[in-house]
């Protein structure tokens, strides 16, 4: 990576940050002018809209009726920083992505009220970075420094919105009168211009009927979800293709070989891939990934590649590295897939959204109550949630532009709502002995299984969005050895 130059401001007198030791102390008059000029026109013309546009152009139309009559904010978010002068990678905040399409930092998305009712919509963008005052090369976040932004014009032909300078928003914003929501967590400049306009409340009421109008997903993104599935079938694909050399190595091979598929087909993982071989299975989000891997235990696998356009996939396989289940894996496995089958039967429109989990959970129940490991009857261990120490999470979530998708849904929406066509979650029973269990049989401890499928709910039942990889045993160890060779 390459040090910036730090002049120690630009023309504009926007101060820039400096580095203390940089090399050039300063800029030219000559050198100034010589940047000014001989470059050539690159604005873009007679762009087509976003694929999405017609989408998003409907949420937000969804969004001004449920609040007439008020200002509405959604800011995308801004660069944090990792570590002195190096930021992470930018991911624009899901209610921004998901109204506008748009994934740039910085931007923001005001609803201004046009009376009682109706919005007037603006994009608020960076626009391209300046060349007469010499941002584009003196800035860090120049265009010669982290690439070409759109300009204001390109993007009100992709997005289908006018666009504004976003450097704008705050002072405009700041004198706007009238009731006023943002969504927050993202832009604290902005909250902080906003402070003496919104509320805690009413900024959580915009936030949950958000997350709830991705409750049912559009044909647009059912398509994303679909291509999400389809490369991650193919990561899974490709890290048993290289078991023997994780073997050598470590679970890091695995999230490595998982992450180049994702690199090469989308644009990035959902989430911290688990790769959790033996004993770190058991433990759920097991993300650091530095463990040894066994001929003989099993490996968990839960991953998920990320589109372009932000929809996530999120799968679990469990499956024995060295192509073979042991009589007992076998036996819990085949255990989970069962409650999984239950689940997934209890996944259709009109049914309770808790169905699928009680269905599952009442399968596992079933099974530990019969190896001895809880005593039952079922329905008192169930009543009781005594399987919880061997079961530990619900059984699925809702899944889309967030792999924990509609997160902040009103319960009623949610967990105690209604399936509907359209609505995308996962069905991921699980059962997970730790390796300090005392009161299992030994044979027991340290083994995890889980079973993860991204299900679509239609108009006559469902959809497994990612039954292109095998589920049971038996499925399992021919898939791996085909792929083996």
């Amino acid at each position: 990576m390459t040090e910036e130059p730090t002049p120690e401001t630009l023309e504009s007198d926007k101060p820039i940050k400096q580095r203390k030791n940089a090399l050039y102390l300063g800029v030219s008059d000559e050198l100034a002018e010589n940047m000014q000029s001989g470059w050539a026109d690159t604005e873009l013309h007679d762009l087509r809209p976003i694929p999405q546009a017609e989408h998003t152009a409907r949420r937000r139309a969804a969004l001004s009726a449920r609040f007439p009559g008020e200002r509405l904010v959604i800011p995308a978010g801004n660069l944090k920083t990792r570590s002195n002068d190096t930021e992470y990678s930018f991911r624009a905040s899901s209610e921004y992505a998901h109204l506008t399409g748009d994934q740039t930092q910085d931007g923001v998305l005001v609803l201004e009220p046009t009376g009682a009712t109706g919005h007037t919509a603006t994009l608020y963008l960076l626009p391209r970075s300046n060349r007469a005052n010499g941002e584009f090369w003196l800035d860090g976040q120049g265009e010669l420094w982290v690439g070409r932004r759109n300009s204001l014009s390109e993007g009100e032909q992709l997005y289908g919105l006018p666009c504004a300078d976003v450097r704008e928003v705050a002072g405009a914003l700041a004198e706007a009168s009238g009731p006023v929501r943002i969504v927050r967590g993202h832009d604290a400049g902005l909250e902080a211009a906003l402070t003496d306009k919104v509320t805690a409340e009413r900024d959580e009421e915009l936030k949950s009927f958000l997350s709830e109008l991705r409750l049912v997903k559009d044909e647009f993104e059912i398509a994303e979800l679909q291509k999400a599935v389809d490369s991650t079938v193919r990561g899974f694909e490709d890290v048993v293709r290289v078991l023997d050399k994780a073997e050598a190595t470590s679970e890091r091979y695995i999230e490595g070989t998982f992450f180049l598929r994702a690199r090469v087909e989308g644009n990035d993982i959902g989430y911290g891939s688990i790769c959790a071989a033996g004993p770190h299975a058991t433990t759920l989000h097991w993300v650091r990934n530095d463990g040894p891997v066994r001929p003989g235990e099993l490996l968990l696998l839960d991953a998920g590649v990320e589109t372009h356009t932000l929809y996530t996939a999120d799968v679990t396989r469990t499956m024995p590295i060295n192509g073979t289940f042991s009589p007992l894996q076998r036996k819990i496995y085949d255990a989970v897939y069962a409650a999984q089958e239950a689940g997934i039967a209890a996944v259709k429109p009109g049914g309770k959204y808790r169905d699928f989990h009680d269905a599952a959970q009442r399968v596992l129940v079933t099974h530990l109550v019969e190896w001895g490991l809880v005593e039952g009857p079922v329905d008192r261990v169930l009543e009781l949630g005594l399987q919880r120490r061997w079961t530990l999470h619900g059984t699925g979530h809702m899944l889309g532009i967030d792999v924990h998708d509609c997160a902040v849904a009103r319960r009623e929406t949610y967990s105690d709502g209604t399936l509907e066509p359209g609505m995308c979650l996962t069905v991921e029973p699980g059962l997970y002995f730790q390796a300090d269990d005392l009161t299992v049989p030994e044979e027991y401890r340290g083994i995890g299984v889980r079973i993860e499928d991204d299900i679509l709910v239609t108009e006559d039942g469902n959809r497994n969005m990612s039954a292109a990889l095998p589920r049971t045993a038996d499925e399992i160890e021919q898939w791996m050895a085909r792929l083996k060779g």
